[in-house]
């Protein structure tokens, strides 16, 4: 029993090599199938993972069912990410290349249909964003674009914008200042 637990069924450079092509291969596919973050992720996309992780199992660990060839495979998996992570941080290409680029879904208040066809959106989440970040409409919405992360980053028209605390500071100053002008004249 505490012999099969950790003594490796399978060479270590093969338990590496396994686990970095499904790291890649998943990496890819994720990649290839849309944008969106953890939080925008369905009870399907949950599904999908959940299963993936099983499916893949095999393919990392090999006939391999010892502690030690699970930890390899989980250090493998880890460095791996944080490798790559690194990688994004520093290089703009290594950015495009494993995150993509910002896709274009709102310009001057109309949606762009090809667009959220293109990646899976639907018009209930860009109304759901829209609220989000303090609109009423997408009529409303000057920009908007779907960021690798997966992040809806809309800009609201000049005339639909709150109020800052700047400008309350300075209409405060004017009136302020509109106050004294009455003072003085009386």
């Amino acid at each position: 029993m505490w012999h099969s637990m950790f003594v490796e069924q399978i060479p270590l450079a093969e338990k590496i090599l396994r686990t970095i092509i499904v790291y890649a291969l998943i990496a890819l596919l994720f990649r290839l199938t849309g944008k969106r973050g953890l939080a925008g992720l369905s009870t399907f996309d949950f599904v999908v993972i959940f299963l993936l992780s099983n499916v893949v199992q095999n393919a990392v660990i090999g006939n391999d069912t010892s502690l030690i060839g699970g930890m390899i495979g989980a250090v493998t998996l880890v460095a791996v990410n944080t490798g790559v992570n690194r990688l994004i941080a520093v290089s703009s290409r290594a950015a495009r290349i494993f995150d993509g680029n910002a896709t274009t879904v709102i310009t001057g208040g109309h949606l762009i249909a090809a667009s959220l066809r293109r990646l899976g959106l639907r018009r209930s989440e860009v109304d759901h964003a829209v609220r989000l970040q303090n609109g009423d409409d997408v009529a409303q919405v000057d920009h908007g674009s779907l960021e690798p992360g997966g992040q809806l980053v809309l800009t609201l028209k000049a005339a639909e914008r709150g109020a800052t605390k700047a400008d309350v500071a300075e209409l405060a100053s004017r009136l302020g200042r509109i106050e004294s002008l009455l003072s003085a004249a009386r």
